[in-house]
């Protein structure tokens, strides 16, 4: 038995090979070991960030805010419209994927569903 496959169909990790099948019991699904490592290489492993309105956004873009956002540890508020010029993106675990520098309260980072492509 392997622990490291899962069935495609179920996600059931109870699966064993049969000779040159795997077999998952719980939904009955076979599927060769060739068919399921084409499939594992041509997922997109790249992970994708999009804006508000769900364009994909890039190193670079220029963003507007789209609420008000209350900096943290300060009473100030970046407005609606605010706009943002050369963004970076990064993949940080607390959902802050942009970081930028805005003007008038200068470098932070910003969560992509508050701001929309410009």
């Amino acid at each position: 038995m392997s622990t490291e496959n899962k069935c495609p169909k179920c996600g059931s990790e109870h699966i064993y090979e049969d000779g040159n099948l795997w077999v998952c019991p719980e939904c009955a699904h076979e599927w060769s070991a060739h068919a399921a490592a084409a499939v594992a290489s041509t997922e997109p492993t790249e992970h994708v960030i999009k804006d508000a309105n769900g364009n994909v956004l890039q190193d670079g873009d220029t963003v507007v805010v789209v609420k008000d956002l209350k900096v943290k540890g300060s009473s100030s508020v970046v407005k609606v419209g605010t706009k943002v010029k050369n963004i970076r993106l990064m993949d940080a675990g607390d959902g802050h994927d942009i970081s930028c520098k805005i003007d008038g309260f200068g470098a932070m980072n910003l969560k992509s569903e508050y701001v929309k492509k410009a």
